[in-house]
This record gives structure tokens, C-alpha cells and sequence, in this order.
């Protein structure tokens, strides 16, 4: 059995030889392990089976019926048509760049609002309305013409983009704008205000105004939108005739030139107003008077408290002065006390000293001054000094105490000359 391949093998690396049966040519990386995280609309349609307990052909007829369901249901999507008056409306082709679009079509209602497909509707039925076949007149097709100009703007992207720049069926209600003195519900006034401004709006989605239950963040992050606000407004629609046209090169240019520095001009009035509404809209919303209030309060509280801290402390500290003032004279008044307790026990202390001290002298002295036998004068005198250093050795209460009982006892016993001998010596 042969086999035949239909490509080329590439040609064998140069470590290969024929006469031998297997070489190794390189060896396997080492494994890894790696997270693995199903994804896909594979594992969408398995986890809405599993989430809801459906086999594969539950799930597609489910998911069959809900798309014939969407397509139903956009397929009845419809607008209430609007009965057009030509009289009231542009009827001149050659003054198309001055025509309201949506009016001619009958969209005054759904406006920048209306799909491609109401638009469409719109024009077929203008155009079953005003064909120039159902006139009288078969030559008077200005105002088809208006039609299927406005028709041609709308349907375009770029051209509608610039006409919806300068809606003229919007100026009117554009301009009807609150004022600062306007009386009624704020939100009732203001919100449709930024709707119809967030048409123009680079940046999408547009924040709402809100309610009254909106946070301060929230209404923080709506006012920091708005007045950073990325508009796409070019005003291209009112550019000046003839620059196209213009068979001169630099009148061309020139007619440019014009054209862009008179857009540049609009967009510059243009961002002005929108900054001047929201201004008025930021100094009569009553969310902001909260929060100041709210922060004011906030501030007086940390404030209040401060200083109920300081009086506190300020009232700590003098009552802590006052006590230490206190403890201070108390304590002079303690310590003249002890000192004039001191002085009164010290001085009733020498008074007894001195009293014991008579006292000690008077026994001696009555007592035949401690001599046996009959006292000479001088034995008087050497009895006198002996008793003074006697008295000069105990100096105190105690000691003086204790001599005078011993003397008072020798007495008694007739031994007065031994004990005085005994404290002589």
C-alpha cells in the first residue's frame, strides 16, 4: 500500500541520519499550569440553560420566539402623523438652506428624536400627499421639491448632524429657558432644559439634573458635565454661499476663511450661553442651598465643638488653678499650723524642761545638796557645778524626767547622795 501526500514534508534537520532508527531532536518543555476562563457565546447559551433548566431545543425555540418577539414589536414602533399646511412652511427649493426640515416632513414633534425609519415613513407619505401628479398644476412641484430636499438633508448623517446644528424649529424653544426669577417646581422647569441640550453632547450618556433625593456627589458630577461640556455643534449650515462655487481659487479661500472664523464665532456665543444657563440653573437649585447649609451646619458643629472643647479645657485649667491655689494656701495654712504647733510643743517642751530642771534643783537643794553629812560651803559649790553638768549631759524631757523620779525615789530611800553620785560620774 503506497501513500501519496499532496504537500511537501519539510526537509529533515541536519542532525538526521539514515541509519538510525530514531534520534531525539529535542526534548519537551517543562508543563505549566494555566487558568482557563470559559468565555464566548458557546458558554452564554450553556449557562442560560443550565440558569434555567432548558435542553438545546427548549433553548432555541425560547430564543427563536424572543427575537420574533423584538422584530414584532420594533416593526410596530410608529409616530402620530402630523398634518402639514404648505402655506406655513417652506415652499421655495431655491431657499432650502432656510427651511425647517422636520416641519416639511411632518416631524415637528419627534424632531433631533425621530429614527431613519419614521423618517422614511414621513416622506413616503409627503410624498404620496404631494406629488405633483395629484395637482392640478402638474408643473408646481416647489414645495415636492422642498420635500425631497429635506428628505436628502435628514437622511444623511453628516448633513443632518449639521442641521440639527441650528435646528430653526428649535430656536423658539432653545431660547424659552428659565431665569433665575421664574417661579415653579425646579425640576419641573430644568430638566427638560438639559434634555434638549445633551442632543449636543459629544459624550454619552448625558447625567440628569435629578431630584431632590440626588446625592451631593451626584450633583456635583452633573454641574462638572456641564460645564466642561463637549459640544458638537459646528454651525457649518449657515456657512455663507460661494466658496464651492467660486471659480477664483483665492476667492475661495478668502470666502473659507470667513466661513470658519464666523463658525468659530457661533461656537464661542454658543458655549457662552450654555454656560450662562447653567450658571442660572446652579444659583436656584435648592439641592445646593442644602448642602451649603448642610456643610455650613457641619462646619458650625466642628466649630461649636471646638469651642466647647476650649471652654472645657479652659474651664479644666481654672478649676485645676483654682484647686492648686487652694491646696497651696491650705498647704500655708498647714504648715504655719505645724510650725505654730511646733513652736507651741517646742516652747511647752522647754517649759518643761525648765520645770523639771527647778525641780531636780529644788530636790538637791532640799535635800542637803546630795552631801552626806553636814555640807560645807564648798562642798555646796562643787555639788552645784556637779549638778549642772549633770543637767548640761541630759537636755532632755525624757532624761530630765527619768533624774528627777530617780531623785524623788533615792529621797525616799534616803540614797539621794548615791544616785546624784551615780549621775556625776
Amino acid at each position: 500500500m503506497s501513500l501519496a501526500l499532496d504537500f511537501l514534508l519539510p526537509p529533515p534537520p541536519a542532525s538526521y541520519k539514515t541509519d538510525q532508527s530514531h534520534v531525539v531532536h529535542a526534548g519537551l518543555t517543562a508543563t505549566s499550569d494555566r487558568v482557563l476562563e470559559p468565555v464566548g457565546p458557546g458558554f452564554f447559551a450553556y449557562a442560560r440553560r443550565k440558569r434555567h433548566n432548558r435542553t438545546f431545543s427548549e433553548d432555541e425555540r425560547h430564543e427563536a420566539e424572543e427575537k420574533a418577539k423584538h422584530i414584532v414589536e420594533e416593526e410596530t414602533v410608529d409616530f402620530e402623523y402630523e398634518e402639514v399646511d404648505p402655506t406655513t412652511v417652506n415652499t421655495d427649493p431655491t431657499n432650502w438652506k432656510q427651511q425647517d426640515n422636520y416641519a416639511v416632513l411632518g416631524l415637528t414633534k419627534l424632531r433631533y428624536k425621530a429614527t431613519e425609519e419614521q423618517i422614511k415613513k414621513a416622506h413616503r407619505r409627503m410624498v404620496l400627499l404631494h406629488h405633483p401628479d395629484k395637482k392640478a398644476d402638474k408643473n408646481d412641484d416647489a414645495f415636492f421639491k422642498c420635500i425631497a430636499k429635506a428628505y436628502d438633508t435628514l437622511m444623511k448623517p453628516e448633513t443632518r448632524r449639521q442641521y440639527d446644528s441650528v435646528d430653526f424649529g428649535m430656536i423658539a424653544i432653545d431660547d424659552d429657558v428659565p431665569t433665575a426669577k421664574t417661579e415653579g417646581d425646579f425640576y419641573e422647569l430644568w430638566n427638560p432644559v438639559f434634555e434638549r441640550e445633551a442632543r449636543f453632547s459629544n459624550k454619552q450618556p448625558v447625567p440628569t439634573l435629578g431630584g431632590p433625593e440626588s446625592t451631593k456627589e451626584e450633583v456635583e458630577s452633573f454641574y462638572d458635565f456641564w460645564y466642561n461640556f463637549d459640544s458638537w455643534r459646528s454651525f457649518e449650515w449657515l456657512d455663507k454661499e460661494g466658496a464651492e462655487g467660486a471659480d477664483n481659487r483665492d476667492d475661495k479661500r478668502y470666502q473659507e476663511k470667513k466661513n470658519r472664523a464666523q463658525r468659530a464665532q457661533l461656537k464661542k456665543e454658543d458655549n457662552a450661553r450654555l454656560r450662562k444657563l447653567v450658571d442660572v440653573c446652579l444659583s436656584v437649585d435648592p439641592r445646593i442651598a442644602e448642602f451649603r447649609a448642610a456643610e455650613k451646619k457641619q462646619r458650625n458643629a466642628k466649630k461649636d465643638a471646638k469651642a466647647a472643647a476650649a471652654k472645657a479645657a479652659a474651664e479644666e485649667a481654672a478649676q485645676k488653678a483654682k484647686e492648686e491655689k487652694l491646696a497651696a494656701k491650705k498647704a500655708a495654712e498647714d504648715a504655719k499650723a505645724a510650725a505654730a504647733a511646733a513652736k507651741k510643743s517646742k516652747e511647752a517642751a522647754k517649759k518643761n524642761i525648765r520645770k523639771e530642771k527647778k525641780n531636780i534643783k529644788t530636790i538637791v537643794q532640799e535635800n542637803n545638796y546630795a552631801v552626806a553629812g553636814t555640807a560645807s560651803p564648798d562642798d555646796i559649790n562643787k555639788q552645784l557645778l556637779k549638778l549642772d553638768e549633770v543637767l548640761e549631759k541630759n537636755k532632755e524631757l525624757e532624761q530630765l524626767k527619768k533624774m528627777r523620779t530617780d531623785f524623788e525615789k533615792a529621797v525616799a530611800d534616803g540614797k539621794l547622795p548615791e544616785v546624784f553620785a551615780s549621775y556625776a560620774n
